[in-house]
Parts: C-alpha cells; sequence; structure tokens
C-alpha cells in the first residue's frame, strides 16, 4: 500500500489507494508537507524497487537533501531529486529561446524519466506548486496548462504528489481550481489540542479510495512520522 511508510494511517484509509493519482499535499508553512511528501516515497520506492522522481523548485538538492538528513529520512537509491538548475540545464540543452517554460520542462524531464525506466518509473513529486506558479511568465491560460500537466502524469502511470502552501489561517491565494483538478487532497495542518498545538493530518478527498475525513494528530521522530490519533473537537 502507498502509505504504509507511515504508521496508523490504516486508521484513516480503508482500502488503498492505487495508480494513477495526483494527490495535493497542501498546508501552512511548518505543517511538514515536504517531510511527509519525502518520506512516504523514499520508503514506497524502496519496498518496492521502483523509481521516483522529486522536483524542488523552492531550493537546492542540496539543501534539501541537508534538511532531510537532519530528520532522520534516508534518501531511496531508486529516487532522483531534481532542483530549478537542472532544468535551467535542460533549457540550454533543448535550446529554448524567448523564455524559460518550466512546466513544459517538467513534462520532458517527466517523459524523458518514463522512456529510460518504463513501468519502473512510479512515482513523481513536485515541491512546489507556487514556486511553480510564480516561475510562469503568462498565469493567463495556466488553468488549461495544469488541467493537461495532470492529464500528462495520469497517462505516465505515476503517484504524484503536488505540495502547495496555504497561508497561515487557511485559505488559498492560488487559482482555486487546483482541488477539483486533483484526485486527492491531503491537508496538514497546527491545531490546538488539550491546551498544546499539535501537527494534524486530514484526508480532505480520495478517489476511488475509503478513507475518514477526521483529522488525526500525528508526531515525527527518528526519521519516522506516527498518526496518534483522531483530534475531538
Amino acid at each position: 500500500m502507498l502509505f504504509h511508510a507511515v504508521p496508523g494511517l490504516e486508521k484513516i484509509f480503508k482500502t488503498d489507494v492505487n495508480k494513477p493519482k495526483v494527490i495535493l499535499i497542501v498546508g501552512p508553512p511548518g505543517s511538514m508537507k515536504t517531510t511527509f511528501s519525502y518520506t512516504v516515497m523514499s520508503y514506497y520506492l524502496t519496498k518496492t524497487g521502483e523509481f521516483g522522481l522529486y522536483t524542488t523548485l523552492e531550493e537546492s538538492v542540496d539543501s534539501h537533501l541537508a534538511n532531510m538528513e537532519s530528520l532522520g529520512i534516508s534518501l531511496s537509491k531508486n529516487m532522483q531529486v531534481s532542483d530549478i538548475s537542472d532544468l535551467r540545464e535542460m533549457d540550454l540543452i533543448l535550446g529554448e529561446k524567448e523564455y524559460v517554460d518550466y512546466l513544459s520542462l517538467i513534462e520532458r524531464m517527466i517523459m524523458h524519466f518514463k522512456e529510460e525506466m518504463g513501468d519502473k518509473f512510479s512515482f513523481f513529486t513536485l515541491d512546489s506548486l507556487g514556486a511553480l506558479y510564480s516561475l510562469l511568465p503568462d498565469l493567463d491560460n495556466v488553468r488549461q496548462k495544469m488541467f493537461y500537466f495532470m492529464r500528462t502524469l495520469r497517462s505516465y502511470d505515476l503517484y504524484s504528489f503536488i505540495i502547495m502552501e496555504e497561508p497561515i489561517g487557511g485559505g488559498s491565494n492560488y487559482l482555486g481550481n487546483e482541488g477539483f483538478l486533483v484526485d486527492g487532497i491531503i491537508h496538514l495542518g497546527v491545531d490546538r489540542s488539550r491546551g498544546r498545538l499539535v501537527r494534524y493530518i486530514q484526508v480532505e478527498k480520495m478517489r476511488t479510495s475509503q478513507h475518514s475525513m477526521e483529522k488525526f494528530a500525528f508526531e515525527f521522530k527518528n526519521g519516522k512520522m506516527y498518526i496518534l490519533g483522531p483530534i475531538f473537537e
């Protein structure tokens, strides 16, 4: 099962989550979106022997790996982490002239690994959607572009995590249609329970899978996330 990386998630998911799936990982700063995505992805690839691509647009590969290692999370040998410099290098190779179309470059990178790895390439993570939007020169047609981008991810039969930052206090300063385009939404947040702040996970949507929609508290220690139980408000 996809979420076996996190002990206790069987309390939330009643049935398996099968490919292809485009899943939005959303939450405010400090809710451990990157940690959750990286943990699930690395563990899944290690267990299955399949291959995954993690693309970070917010920091360098070295910085990202250092952050994960500081939390005790090891990198799967079957995962490649790329950053914006890799996309710029690809742009130079392809000879793009007018402007850098980062969305197109990400699609080409995915296509390259799919052609090279075949069905073994099963997992993709984009960190983050907000960073990608900030790199696009024209947002007029971005809704249509995202529709085709997510359709492309499904056509390659991938688990796809797309991380999206949510302002503190809720709400979104993005386009507002991401939730309709994706197959699943996992919300990570911080809540006050019994006089103290706790991190929580809530599955708001997951097509073809039976799941709880309650908030579940979690903690992170020794390189692992642990689901503690539901938060009763």
